[in-house]
């Protein structure tokens, strides 16, 4: 039985040490992981990966949620203050994100680049926020390049959004077979609800309207197998999907 223990830690830290590797984690974290395997695992578990985890975003999101509808300005008014008293790039991109979220893209965009010139310049969580400002601002090429640096430097950072990222650019770019080709990828990959309603809306938008019709009727089939919170948090994205349909076939 003791062996059996001893066996156990060291897949747990194997697979944290594989997670670590995928996700770009800093290399001190495998020497961590295989001199204390129990321990090592245990600390690992809670400081990467319960953060990066579907549940605890989806618990953070929530919490978002809620705090943006009492106090909207609360996390611009906030990062503000920590840049004012810290102009670090992480604050700076912080603030930058909250820019981003409250609408005021070109100030966003400003700070996004100032940390790109940075040290920072490679990061890969710059890269795609920089890149979605971009793509948000109208300025495609610019997004599309990011974009595909993201793709090319960190092929395995945050996968499923950053092909949607890089679709949505070429799309904008109008290279729509090379759009094509990421959106297709995204679904049959990911197979998630995200992946194939920006499919289907892809679809109808160049008028395939025959495929964003067969997508929506997957969707609406594994609807019949969702809870009720499930249904209530993909509605949106769903009715851009009816919309995106119905303009194209209006009969």
């Amino acid at each position: 039985m003791p062996i059996f223990g001893l066996g156990l830690h060291i897949i747990v830290a194997i697979f944290f040490a594989i997670h670590a590797l995928r996700n770009h984690r800093n290399m001190y974290w495998l020497i961590i992981l295989f001199s204390f395997p129990l321990l090592g695992s245990v600390v690992y578990f809670v400081v990467e990966f319960l953060p990066a985890s579907r549940v605890n975003r989806g618990l953070n999101k929530a919490t978002q949620v809620a705090t943006s509808l009492l106090d909207p300005e609360r996390e611009l008014r906030e990062s503000r203050k920590a840049f004012d008293l810290s102009p670090s790039a992480q604050n700076r991109f912080r603030l930058a994100n909250a820019l981003l979220a409250r609408g005021e893209t070109k100030e966003a965009i400003l700070n996004f680049d100032a940390c790109l010139k940075g040290p920072f310049g490679k990061d890969p969580a710059f890269l795609f926020a920089a890149a979605t400002a971009k793509l948000q601002d109208g300025q495609v090429q610019a997004a599309l390049e990011m974009a595909k640096a993201l793709r090319a430097g960190a092929p395995d950072f945050l996968l499923e959004r950053s092909m949607l990222l890089l679709a949505q650019a070429y799309a904008a770019a109008n290279d729509q077979e090379a759009a094509h080709a990421e959106y297709a990828a995204a679904a049959e990959r990911f197979g998630s609800i995200e992946a194939k309603s920006h499919y289907a809306i892809w679809a109808a938008k160049t008028n395939d309207v025959a495929r964003a019709k067969k997508i929506y009727e997957e969707l609406m089939h594994s609807q019949r197998h969702w809870n009720s919170h499930a249904r209530s948090i993909n509605r949106p994205l769903l009715q851009q999907v009816e919309k995106a349909i119905a303009e194209r076939n209006p009969g």
